[in-house]
C-alpha cells in the first residue's frame, strides 16, 4: 500500500508541474533587473533613475483620487461595513458614477482608461479608508472580467461586456476549487463540448470566488478534453466568460471570513451551464496560461492596498506616540517605540519603491515584470503585516479594542483592530507567500536549467544528457568565473555618497547569491525541488536585495528632486542596514542542516509519535 501511495503520489506531482510548466511564460523576451540579480548581473540602467510618472498623468491621478477621497469621507463608513459586512448600494452607485469600475477599461469603451500607477494610486487611497471596497474594485478590474478581456479578448467580446462592466455592472474570476488551490491539475470542473462544438457545458464547484455573489459576469477556468502530445494526454484548462443569468449558476453560500468582511465571496455551483463557444477566452487549453499572466498585473494591486494600509498605521502611530505621555515623555521619544516607528516608516517608504516602480514597468513597457510583481505582492503583504503588529503593540489596549468600542468611550475611532485583521489575508489571497516564493525560485532558476536541465532528467536519452553536459560546461566555464572576479567599486550615476555603499553590497551579495544557487544545484541535483527552506533563502536574499535597490534609486530621485530634504536618504539607509542583516543571515543559513531535521520532527508528529503534546484540552 506505501508503494502504491509513492506513485501516486509521484504520478500526481509530475502531472502537476507539466500543467504548471505548460502554462508557463518560457521566453524572457524582455529586461528584468531581478532575473538579472539571480543570475549575479546588477543591470542600474534598468532601474536607475527611478522611473518617475509623466506629470499629466500624475495630474489626473491627483484630480481622480482627491475626488474619491472626498467621496468617501462623507458617504462610507468603513467600521459600519465590517460591523455588518455589506457595502451599501449607495456607496456603489456613488463609486460607479465616479468611474471607479472602469478604472483599468480604456476610454473607448467607456472607461477612464488609467495608466497602472494611477489605478494602483486609487487603490491605495481607497484601502487606507476601507479595504473591504478596495478588494471590490480590484477583484472586478484587476483579476476580473475587465483584464483578461482587454489582453486576450476577441473584438466582438470587447465590445460586448466591456462598456457594460465600466458602467457599473460587476465581474469576478474564478478559479479555485474546494479540493484545488495551487494545483490546477486536480481540477475537476468540467466543460463538455456540445452541438458539435457549437457551446460547452459546465459542471462543478468554485471555492473563494470573490464578487461572486454579486458579479453579472465571471471568468471560470474549467477543463475541456483533454488533447494526445507525443503519446500522452495532456490536461486541457480553459477559461470561459459567464454570465450569472445563464441557466445552472448557483450561488451556494456566501462565504464569511476574519477581516475584510464588507467583500462578497462565495461558493459557486455550476451545473449544466450552456456556454456559447463565442465565450472562450483566448483559446481552448489557454486557461491557466490566461490566468498567470493575467496574474503578472493583476497582483499590483494587493502591495497598492499594503500601501495604504501601512500609510494608515503610520498616521495613526506618528499621532498617538506624540499624545501618549509615560514616564515624563510621549512614548514616541523612548528607544523601545522609536525603533518600531522607524522600521515602520523604511518598510513601508521602501514598499511604495518596489510598488511603483513595477508600476512604471506596466506603463513604459518593453520589461518583464512577473518577477517584480511576484516580489512586490510577496514583500508588501508580509512588511504590512509585521508593521500592523508593531502599530498594535505601540497602540495597546487601545489598538486592540474595536474603533467602535472606542468611539463609545468618547476616544478617537482608531481601528488598529480592523486593520489587523483585514490585512492577514494579503500573504495568503493572490499567491500565498509559500506559492509566490516557490514561483519566483523556479523563474530564478529558470536560466540554469534551460542550460543543465536535461543533465538531471534520468528519463533523458544518453545522446540529451551529454549535450546538456557539453552545453552546461561552455555556460559555466565563462559564467562562474565572473561571479567571482568584478569590479566592486563599480559606481552607479546620482547616488547620494552615504547611500553607494549599500549599492556596492547589493552588487557583491547578487554575485554571491548567484553562485549560492549553482551551488545548490550541485550539491542536490533534482532534489532541490524538495529543498523548499534552500529555494526560500535564495528568494528571500533576492527580494532584499531588490528592494533595497529600488529604495536607493527612488531616494536619490527624491533628493535630486528636493535637495533640501533628507529624509528619503534617511529611510532608504535605515532599510537597507535592516536588510543586510537579513541577508546576512540567510547566507549563513544557507544550507542548514536544521531543515532536515525539521522535516523528520514534523514527519513524526504526522504519525501521532507526539500526539501527547495535545492532552489537556476541550476536544
Amino acid at each position: 500500500m506505501a508503494v502504491l501511495l509513492r506513485k501516486t503520489e509521484t504520478k500526481g506531482k509530475t502531472e502537476a508541474l507539466e500543467v504548471v510548466e505548460s502554462a508557463r511564460e518560457t521566453v524572457w523576451a524582455a529586461p528584468s533587473f531581478v532575473a538579472d540579480l539571480f543570475l549575479g548581473q546588477f543591470r542600474s540602467a534598468l532601474l536607475f533613475p527611478y522611473p518617475e510618472q509623466d506629470p499629466e498623468d500624475r495630474c489626473i491621478g491627483d484630480a481622480f483620487c482627491a475626488k474619491v477621497a472626498a467621496f468617501l469621507k462623507a458617504n462610507l463608513d468603513a467600521d459600519e461595513v465590517d460591523r455588518t459586512g455589506d457595502l451599501p448600494k449607495s456607496v456603489i452607485d456613488g463609486l460607479v458614477q465616479l468611474g471607479c469600475f472602469g478604472m483599468k477599461i480604456p476610454k473607448e469603451y467607456g472607461g477612464l482608461g488609467f495608466s497602472q500607477t494611477n489605478y494602483d494610486r486609487a487603490i491605495a487611497l481607497i484601502a487606507s479608508h476601507c479595504a473591504s471596497t478596495a478588494v471590490w474594485l480590484s477583484a472586478h478590474q484587476s483579476i476580473g472580467v475587465p483584464q483578461p478581456l482587454k489582453l486576450f479578448g476577441t473584438p466582438e467580446q470587447k465590445q460586448k461586456y466591456l462598456p457594460k462592466l465600466a458602467a457599473g455592472a460587476i465581474s469576478a474570476f474564478a478559479l479555485t476549487e474546494p479540493d484545488v488551490g495551487s494545483d490546477p491539475a486536480k481540477m475537476t470542473t468540467m466543460a463538455t463540448p456540445v452541438d458539435n462544438g457549437a457551446a460547452y457545458l459546465l459542471n462543478g464547484e468554485k471555492l473563494w470566488c470573490t464578487n461572486g455573489p454579486v458579479a453579472d459576469y465571471l471568468v471560470v477556468v474549467a477543463r475541456t478534453p483533454s488533447i494526445v502530445e507525443h503519446g500522452r494526454e495532456k490536461k486541457q484548462l480553459t477559461a470561459f466568460i459567464v454570465e450569472k443569468t445563464m441557466p445552472g449558476f448557483e450561488i451556494v453560500r456566501r462565504c464569511d471570513f476574519m477581516g475584510i468582511r464588507g467583500i462578497q465571496n462565495a461558493l459557486i455551483r455550476l451545473t449544466n451551464v450552456r456556454v456559447p463557444k463565442e465565450n472562450v477566452l483566448w483559446g481552448p487549453g489557454l486557461g491557466l496560461k490566461l490566468a498567470l499572466t493575467t496574474l503578472n498585473t493583476g497582483r499590483l494591486t494587493l502591495p497598492a492596498s499594503c500601501i495604504g494600509g501601512a500609510k494608515r498605521c503610520l498616521e495613526i502611530c506618528r499621532r498617538w506616540a506624540n499624545e501618549r505621555v509615560q514616564w515624563g515623555q510621549p512614548i514616541g521619544r523612548h528607544e523601545a517605540i522609536g525603533v518600531r516607528l522607524a522600521r515602520m516608516a523604511a518598510n513601508t517608504f521602501a514598499m511604495e519603491a518596489v510598488t511603483w516602480y513595477a508600476c512604471a514597468l506596466v506603463d513604459r513597457g518593453g520589461a518583464d515584470i512577473r518577477l517584480e510583481a511576484a516580489m512586490a505582492k510577496m514583500f508588501s503583504s508580509e512588511a504590512l503585516w509585521e508593521l500592523v503588529n508593531d502599530a498594535m503593540q505601540i497602540k495597546g489596549g487601545r489598538g486592540y479594542e474595536t474603533a467602535q468600542s472606542l468611539k463609545a468611550r468618547g476616544e478617537s475611532p482608531d481601528p488598529i483592530e480592523r486593520i489587523m485583521r483585514d490585512s492577514r489575508i494579503n500573504t495568503i489571497f493572490e499567491g500565498s507567500s509559500e506559492i509566490m516564493r516557490l514561483f519566483i525560485a523556479r523563474e530564478a532558476l529558470d536560466p540554469h536549467l534551460k542550460v543543465a536541465g536535461e543533465l538531471f532528467n534520468p528519463k533523458a536519452p544518453l545522446a540529451v544528457r551529454l549535450q546538456s553536459a557539453w552545453r552546461m560546461l561552455k555556460f559555466y566555464a565563462r559564467w562562474y568565473p565572473r561571479q567571482w572576479f568584478y569590479n566592486p567599486r563599480a559606481r552607479t550615476p546620482g547616488v547620494p555618497w552615504a547611500l553607494r555603499g549599500h549599492l556596492r553590497f547589493v552588487r557583491r551579495a547578487s554575485h554571491r547569491l548567484a553562485r549560492a544557487i549553482v551551488h545548490a544545484m550541485g550539491r542536490y541535483g533534482p532534489g532541490l525541488e524538495r529543498r523548499q527552506m534552500v529555494l526560500w533563502r535564495a528568494v528571500d536574499i533576492g527580494t532584499d536585495l531588490f528592494a533595497m535597490s529600488a529604495a536607493v534609486s527612488r531616494s536619490a530621485r527624491m533628493l535630486s528632486r528636493h535637495p533640501g530634504d533628507s529624509t528619503p536618504q534617511m529611510l532608504a539607509d535605515h532599510f537597507c542596514r535592516e536588510a543586510r542583516r537579513r541577508i546576512r543571515a540567510n547566507f549563513r543559513q544557507f544550507f542548514s542542516a536544521t531543515d532536515r531535521r525539521a522535516v523528520k520532527a514534523a514527519s513524526r508528529f504526522l504519525d501521532g509519535d507526539m500526539a501527547w503534546l495535545e492532552e489537556g484540552i476541550v476536544r
